[in-house]
Protein backbone atom coordinates (compact mmCIF):
# COMPACT_ATOMS: atom_id res chain seq x y z
CA UNK A 1 0.00 0.00 0.00
CA UNK A 2 1.44 3.45 -0.86
CA UNK A 3 2.31 5.68 2.10
CA UNK A 4 0.33 8.98 2.30
CA UNK A 5 2.84 11.79 0.64
CA UNK A 6 2.93 13.83 3.91
CA UNK A 7 2.52 10.81 6.73
CA UNK A 8 3.90 11.67 10.09
CA UNK A 9 4.49 15.50 9.02
CA UNK A 10 3.75 17.59 11.51
CA UNK A 11 1.95 20.77 10.16
CA UNK A 12 0.87 24.20 11.99
CA UNK A 13 -2.37 26.24 10.55
CA UNK A 14 -3.07 29.43 12.03
CA UNK A 15 -6.04 30.03 9.68
CA UNK A 16 -8.88 30.52 11.00
CA UNK A 17 -12.06 30.86 8.52
CA UNK A 18 -11.11 28.12 6.73
CA UNK A 19 -8.91 26.10 8.88
CA UNK A 20 -11.71 22.61 8.01
CA UNK A 21 -10.54 22.91 4.32
CA UNK A 22 -7.35 23.60 4.59
CA UNK A 23 -6.84 20.91 7.56
CA UNK A 24 -8.98 18.41 5.13
CA UNK A 25 -6.36 18.72 2.55
CA UNK A 26 -3.57 18.01 4.64
CA UNK A 27 -4.52 15.43 6.33
CA UNK A 28 -6.32 13.52 3.50
CA UNK A 29 -2.79 13.93 2.50
CA UNK A 30 -1.42 12.01 5.96
CA UNK A 31 -0.28 15.33 7.96
CA UNK A 32 -1.07 15.76 11.48
CA UNK A 33 -2.62 19.05 11.98
CA UNK A 34 -1.81 21.56 14.34
CA UNK A 35 -4.77 23.98 14.61
CA UNK A 36 -3.93 27.29 16.02
CA UNK A 37 -6.26 29.96 14.37
CA UNK A 38 -4.39 33.08 15.57
CA UNK A 39 -6.58 36.03 13.91
CA UNK A 40 -10.23 35.98 13.19
CA UNK A 41 -12.22 38.25 10.37
CA UNK A 42 -15.23 39.88 11.77
CA UNK A 43 -17.35 42.14 10.32
CA UNK A 44 -16.92 45.83 11.05
CA UNK A 45 -18.06 46.93 14.28
CA UNK A 46 -19.98 50.03 12.56
CA UNK A 47 -21.48 48.86 9.83
CA UNK A 48 -22.79 52.82 9.02
CA UNK A 49 -19.62 53.89 7.21
CA UNK A 50 -19.80 50.93 5.19
CA UNK A 51 -23.13 51.15 3.48
CA UNK A 52 -22.23 55.09 3.57
CA UNK A 53 -20.21 54.02 1.02
CA UNK A 54 -22.02 51.48 -0.91
CA UNK A 55 -24.69 53.81 -1.00
CA UNK A 56 -22.01 55.97 -3.47
CA UNK A 57 -21.15 53.64 -5.34
CA UNK A 58 -24.60 52.48 -6.57
CA UNK A 59 -25.31 56.21 -7.20
CA UNK A 60 -22.39 55.85 -9.89
CA UNK A 61 -20.19 58.97 -7.39
CA UNK A 62 -17.22 56.36 -7.73
CA UNK A 63 -15.51 55.30 -11.55
CA UNK A 64 -12.83 53.25 -10.39
CA UNK A 65 -12.87 50.63 -7.40
CA UNK A 66 -9.94 48.62 -6.42
CA UNK A 67 -10.65 45.64 -4.65
CA UNK A 68 -7.78 44.37 -2.59
CA UNK A 69 -9.21 41.03 -1.33
CA UNK A 70 -12.24 38.84 -1.72
CA UNK A 71 -13.05 38.60 2.01
CA UNK A 72 -14.02 42.51 1.55
CA UNK A 73 -16.79 42.19 -1.04
CA UNK A 74 -18.08 39.47 0.12
CA UNK A 75 -18.46 41.57 3.59
CA UNK A 76 -19.65 44.21 1.58
CA UNK A 77 -22.70 42.59 0.16
CA UNK A 78 -23.24 40.79 3.48
CA UNK A 79 -23.44 44.16 5.32
CA UNK A 80 -25.83 45.58 2.33
CA UNK A 81 -27.76 42.40 2.93
CA UNK A 82 -28.35 42.66 6.32
CA UNK A 83 -29.05 46.41 6.60
CA UNK A 84 -30.38 47.56 3.27
CA UNK A 85 -31.13 44.48 1.01
CA UNK A 86 -33.19 47.09 -1.48
CA UNK A 87 -29.63 48.64 -2.51
CA UNK A 88 -28.27 45.12 -3.65
CA UNK A 89 -29.48 45.53 -7.31
CA UNK A 90 -28.51 49.08 -7.87
CA UNK A 91 -25.18 48.37 -5.89
CA UNK A 92 -24.62 45.25 -8.30
CA UNK A 93 -25.60 47.25 -11.47
CA UNK A 94 -22.80 49.88 -10.58
CA UNK A 95 -20.16 47.27 -9.56
CA UNK A 96 -20.76 46.16 -13.51
CA UNK A 97 -19.93 49.82 -14.79
CA UNK A 98 -17.20 50.87 -12.49
CA UNK A 99 -13.85 50.01 -13.53
CA UNK A 100 -12.67 47.00 -11.32
CA UNK A 101 -8.79 46.55 -10.33
CA UNK A 102 -8.49 43.83 -8.56
CA UNK A 103 -5.31 43.08 -6.26
CA UNK A 104 -4.80 39.01 -6.81
CA UNK A 105 -6.88 35.91 -7.91
CA UNK A 106 -9.48 35.89 -4.73
CA UNK A 107 -11.12 39.19 -5.69
CA UNK A 108 -11.33 38.29 -9.15
CA UNK A 109 -13.09 34.79 -8.03
CA UNK A 110 -15.82 36.48 -6.31
CA UNK A 111 -16.49 38.86 -9.20
CA UNK A 112 -16.42 35.79 -11.59
CA UNK A 113 -19.23 34.63 -9.00
CA UNK A 114 -21.46 37.68 -9.48
CA UNK A 115 -20.95 37.48 -13.36
CA UNK A 116 -17.82 40.11 -13.58
CA UNK A 117 -14.74 40.29 -14.60
CA UNK A 118 -12.08 42.65 -13.49
CA UNK A 119 -11.10 45.20 -16.32
CA UNK A 120 -7.67 45.79 -14.41
CA UNK A 121 -5.66 43.09 -12.71
CA UNK A 122 -1.78 43.19 -10.62
CA UNK A 123 0.36 41.52 -12.31
CA UNK A 124 2.27 40.90 -8.97
CA UNK A 125 -0.64 40.74 -5.99
CA UNK A 126 0.55 43.43 -3.78
CA UNK A 127 0.22 47.12 -3.07
CA UNK A 128 3.21 47.91 -5.42
CA UNK A 129 1.56 45.77 -7.80
CA UNK A 130 -1.53 47.63 -8.21
CA UNK A 131 0.40 50.86 -8.01
CA UNK A 132 2.51 49.44 -11.28
CA UNK A 133 -0.39 48.42 -13.18
CA UNK A 134 -2.03 52.13 -12.77
CA UNK A 135 1.03 54.02 -12.97
CA UNK A 136 0.77 54.51 -16.93
CA UNK A 137 -2.81 55.63 -16.66
CA UNK A 138 -4.71 58.61 -16.51
CA UNK A 139 -5.65 59.12 -12.92
CA UNK A 140 -6.57 63.04 -12.40
CA UNK A 141 -9.85 63.84 -12.17
CA UNK A 142 -10.97 60.23 -11.14
CA UNK A 143 -13.04 59.25 -8.06
CA UNK A 144 -11.74 55.58 -6.60
CA UNK A 145 -12.65 53.59 -4.58
CA UNK A 146 -10.20 51.24 -2.79
CA UNK A 147 -11.46 48.49 -0.17
CA UNK A 148 -9.33 48.14 2.40
CA UNK A 149 -7.14 45.05 3.82
CA UNK A 150 -8.56 44.99 7.51
CA UNK A 151 -8.33 48.54 9.33
CA UNK A 152 -4.87 48.99 7.34
CA UNK A 153 -5.06 52.32 5.34
CA UNK A 154 -2.58 51.38 2.73
CA UNK A 155 -1.28 54.96 2.84
CA UNK A 156 1.31 53.84 0.18
CA UNK A 157 -1.77 53.41 -2.13
CA UNK A 158 -3.82 56.10 -0.95
CA UNK A 159 -0.78 58.67 -1.57
CA UNK A 160 -0.14 57.16 -5.02
CA UNK A 161 -3.55 57.86 -5.99
CA UNK A 162 -3.91 61.19 -4.39
CA UNK A 163 -0.25 62.53 -5.95
CA UNK A 164 -2.10 61.16 -9.16
CA UNK A 165 -4.85 63.65 -8.75
CA UNK A 166 -7.90 60.98 -7.88
CA UNK A 167 -10.26 62.11 -5.04
CA UNK A 168 -10.00 58.33 -3.02
CA UNK A 169 -12.89 57.01 -0.99
CA UNK A 170 -12.17 54.13 1.42
CA UNK A 171 -13.83 51.44 2.70
CA UNK A 172 -12.86 48.84 5.81
CA UNK A 173 -15.76 46.48 5.78
CA UNK A 174 -13.87 43.84 7.92
CA UNK A 175 -11.60 43.72 11.27
CA UNK A 176 -9.32 41.42 12.76
CA UNK A 177 -9.32 39.95 15.77
CA UNK A 178 -7.28 37.83 18.15
CA UNK A 179 -8.79 34.15 18.02
CA UNK A 180 -6.68 31.69 19.93
CA UNK A 181 -6.00 32.83 23.82
CA UNK A 182 -2.11 33.75 24.28
CA UNK A 183 -1.34 30.30 25.95
CA UNK A 184 -2.46 28.50 22.73
CA UNK A 185 -0.18 30.95 21.18
CA UNK A 186 2.99 30.15 23.42
CA UNK A 187 2.05 26.44 23.35
CA UNK A 188 2.42 26.73 19.43
CA UNK A 189 5.59 28.90 19.79
CA UNK A 190 7.26 26.05 22.04
CA UNK A 191 6.24 23.04 20.07
CA UNK A 192 8.19 25.74 17.02
CA UNK A 193 10.96 26.19 19.24
CA UNK A 194 11.43 22.64 19.78
CA UNK A 195 11.86 21.34 16.92
CA UNK A 196 8.01 19.24 17.25
CA UNK A 197 6.93 20.69 14.24
CA UNK A 198 7.36 20.59 10.29
CA UNK A 199 5.94 23.15 8.71
CA UNK A 200 3.48 25.87 9.31
CA UNK A 201 1.22 27.57 6.89
CA UNK A 202 0.58 31.74 6.99
CA UNK A 203 -2.51 32.44 5.38
CA UNK A 204 -2.83 36.19 6.23
CA UNK A 205 0.18 39.00 7.30
CA UNK A 206 -2.60 39.58 10.59
CA UNK A 207 -1.39 35.63 11.65
CA UNK A 208 2.31 36.90 11.41
CA UNK A 209 1.63 39.80 13.40
CA UNK A 210 -0.55 38.40 15.95
CA UNK A 211 2.36 35.32 16.57
CA UNK A 212 4.80 38.79 17.09
CA UNK A 213 2.69 40.48 19.53
CA UNK A 214 1.94 37.28 21.43
CA UNK A 215 6.07 36.17 21.39
CA UNK A 216 8.10 38.78 20.56
CA UNK A 217 9.60 39.65 17.20
CA UNK A 218 13.15 37.72 18.22
CA UNK A 219 11.16 34.69 19.91
CA UNK A 220 8.89 34.35 17.03
CA UNK A 221 12.37 34.50 14.66
CA UNK A 222 14.04 32.17 17.03
CA UNK A 223 11.11 29.53 17.08
CA UNK A 224 10.77 29.63 13.28
CA UNK A 225 14.39 29.09 12.66
CA UNK A 226 13.17 24.88 13.46
CA UNK A 227 10.97 24.47 11.02
CA UNK A 228 9.75 25.22 7.17
CA UNK A 229 7.95 28.95 6.55
CA UNK A 230 5.71 28.28 4.29
CA UNK A 231 3.41 31.81 3.05
CA UNK A 232 -0.05 31.77 0.81
CA UNK A 233 1.64 34.64 -1.66
CA UNK A 234 3.79 37.64 -1.96
CA UNK A 235 1.93 39.83 0.54
CA UNK A 236 2.38 37.11 3.55
CA UNK A 237 5.86 36.27 2.42
CA UNK A 238 6.55 40.29 2.46
CA UNK A 239 5.55 40.45 5.68
CA UNK A 240 7.52 37.93 7.25
CA UNK A 241 10.43 39.35 5.58
CA UNK A 242 9.89 42.68 6.98
CA UNK A 243 10.12 40.95 10.58
CA UNK A 244 13.54 39.28 9.36
CA UNK A 245 12.09 35.74 9.04
CA UNK A 246 12.15 34.11 5.39
CA UNK A 247 9.53 31.99 3.88
CA UNK A 248 10.89 29.07 2.10
CA UNK A 249 7.78 28.01 0.50
CA UNK A 250 5.56 29.76 -1.36
CA UNK A 251 3.10 28.36 -4.42
CA UNK A 252 4.62 29.63 -7.98
CA UNK A 253 1.46 31.37 -9.43
CA UNK A 254 -1.79 30.63 -7.84
CA UNK A 255 -1.98 31.50 -4.40
CA UNK A 256 -4.79 30.15 -2.81
CA UNK A 257 -5.17 26.79 -0.41
CA UNK A 258 -4.94 23.86 -2.75
CA UNK A 259 -1.50 25.15 -4.24
CA UNK A 260 0.01 25.76 -0.91
CA UNK A 261 -1.20 22.33 -0.17
CA UNK A 262 0.64 21.07 -3.18
CA UNK A 263 3.75 22.88 -2.40
CA UNK A 264 3.74 21.41 0.73
CA UNK A 265 3.34 17.95 0.06
CA UNK A 266 6.21 17.78 -2.76
CA UNK A 267 8.20 19.98 -0.03
CA UNK A 268 7.73 17.39 2.96
CA UNK A 269 7.26 14.54 0.67
CA UNK A 270 10.73 14.89 -0.71
CA UNK A 271 12.33 15.37 2.52
CA UNK A 272 10.30 12.36 3.69
CA UNK A 273 11.68 10.27 1.13
CA UNK A 274 14.68 11.58 1.78
CA UNK A 275 14.83 10.62 5.23
CA UNK A 276 13.49 6.93 4.31
CA UNK A 277 16.26 6.27 1.72
CA UNK A 278 19.50 4.20 2.52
Amino acid sequence: MTALPLAGRRIAVPESREIEVFAGLLERRGACVIRCPLVAIRDAPDWAPVLDWSRRLAGDELDDLILLTGEGLRRILACIEQHEPALRPQFLGALARVRKIVRGPKPAKVLRELGMKPEIAAERPTTEGVIASLHARELRGRRVGVQLYGTEPNRPLVDFLESAGAAVSTVAPYVYADAADEQAVRDLVGQLRDGGVDAIAFTSSAQIERLIAVASEQAARAALANTLVAAIGPVVADTLRRHGIDARLMPEESFFLKPLTSALEEALGDRHGAAEGP
